[in-house]
């Protein structure tokens, strides 16, 4: 990369065989959009998705839509098109809740199936939401249970037979660095615990295999790099061999073996359905088949490919053109460690976040000085980066970052 000028970058733009996807995306002109990872952009085709199900399917079909739209079958629908990518069978995969519910539905169903176990594990820098989940668990159950949290590199060593679940990211939210799945699962596995992956920072950014890597449960997020939208509801994966071993603890009507039989005591339904618990958000959940439609028709090799073309770009340009102004490098240099974002850390983050926001080039801060970039390989270009890190050599060379406006801190960051 080091021999890349303006005009090479624009040149692999020309030759990018994900090129055309950029088109399939609202993006203003005047935006470098490198917060993929925090908040997808939006699909062209989220817009006439949303007005025919609003319009049509709700305005004129009101409650028979349930049926004739397939709004009940959404959750599971959706699920097995999202398998498809993420290496699942159909009927082990649902779209559902919110990445932390149903992490704390397949903690339950671990200490269910290891009952003889009592140590949750987990990575010390895991998304806080994760750890939350844990302790809540862990103090409605008595406290009989022990959460131990360690480095992400450590991992490997804290699996031992006291462990009955390890609950891990694979791509670590701050730093972007990317643990084995395959291998911290075969450990796990021959200590005999579950093994379960957090995806949020994985889906739709880096190839995933889950059956092929043996995973027993899996959550994440869909609107992050899957582009499903603001709050766009999340996922739950469960292996097949699990299924019917145990029941998750939030018993709620959907997940019912008949739910419109509207029986006094809960009976929980067969397989995955009964990972579901209330009744669905339709309109948000809708969005996400925009997305997903758009990955089914993409090569996940070559959005892998360009994802760390992408990255070690912007690596080696900020650190050339940067040098003396305190960056440092937050995420593993050796790409085969790294998802698809880039985080340096500088005593000055947030405002220098906030100048380039101020001029277009959206990225994103994680408290205490970690500054992120996430490069979606469908709607970034090469050319995106090279103009980003001008905006960010010129914010650093002026001091423009130092005015007080951004300098004064917002409520989300």
């Amino acid at each position: 990369m080091s021999k890349l000028t303006r005009t090479s970058c624009t040149l692999l733009d020309n030759e990018d065989k994900l090129n055309s996807f950029r088109n399939r995306f609202d993006l203003p002109d005047d935006i470098i959009y490198l917060d993929g990872n925090s908040l997808g952009a939006k699909p062209k085709a989220a817009s006439n998705v949303a007005k025919e199900l609003i319009d049509q399917q709700w305005g004129n079909g009101l409650i028979k839509s349930w049926n004739s739209a397939g709004w009940f079958d959404m959750p599971s629908s959706l699920g097995d098109k999202l398998g498809q990518l993420l290496g699942a069978d159909s009927g082990e995969m649902l779209v559902t809740d919110s990445t932390g519910i149903n992490l704390y539905k397949v903690l339950s169903l671990a200490i269910k199936l290891r009952p003889d176990r009592s140590v949750i594990l987990m990575e010390s820098d895991n998304f806080p939401t994760d750890v939350y989940m844990a302790e809540g668990l862990i103090e409605q159950l008595g406290g009989n249970y022990t959460l131990k949290l360690v480095p992400g590199d450590e991992i490997m060593d804290a699996l031992d037979d006291s462990v009955a679940a390890v609950s891990i990211t694979q791509v670590n939210y701050k730093s972007g660095r990317m643990l084995d799945m395959a291998k911290i699962t075969d450990k796990a596995h021959a200590c005999g615990a579950l093994a379960i992956w957090d995806l949020c920072h994985s889906a739709g950014a880096i190839p995933v295999d889950l059956n092929a890597c043996n995973a027993d449960f899996a959550v994440g997020c869909t609107y992050k790099y899957l582009n499903g939208g603001p709050g766009s509801p999340a996922f739950v994966f469960v292996a097949k061999r699990h299924h019917n071993k145990a029941s998750q603890p939030l018993s709620g009507w959907w997940g019912h073996k008949e739910p419109f039989a509207f029986a006094p005591r809960y009976e929980a339904s067969g397989g995955i359905a009964q990972m579901a618990c209330g009744t669905q958000p339709v309109i948000s959940m809708a969005m996400i088949k925009c997305g997903l439609d758009i990955f089914l028709e993409t090569d996940m090799v070559l959005v892998r490919d360009k994802s760390v073309a992408l990255t070690e770009l912007f690596i080696e340009l900020v650190e050339s053109r940067c040098s003396d102004h305190g960056f440092k490098l937050n995420s593993p240099r050796d790409a085969t460690l790294r998802g698809s974002q880039v985080s340096f850390t500088h005593q000055n983050g947030y405002a220098i976040i906030k100048a380039l926001i101020a001029r277009g080039v959206i990225g994103d801060f994680r408290a205490p000085d970690v500054m992120r970039f996430g490069f979606a390989p469908l709607y970034i270009r090469f050319s995106d980066v090279w103009d980003a890190v001008d905006h960010l050599a010129d914010i650093m060379d002026t001091g423009e970052w130092q005015k007080d406006i951004y300098n004064q801190i917002d409520p989300v960051t």
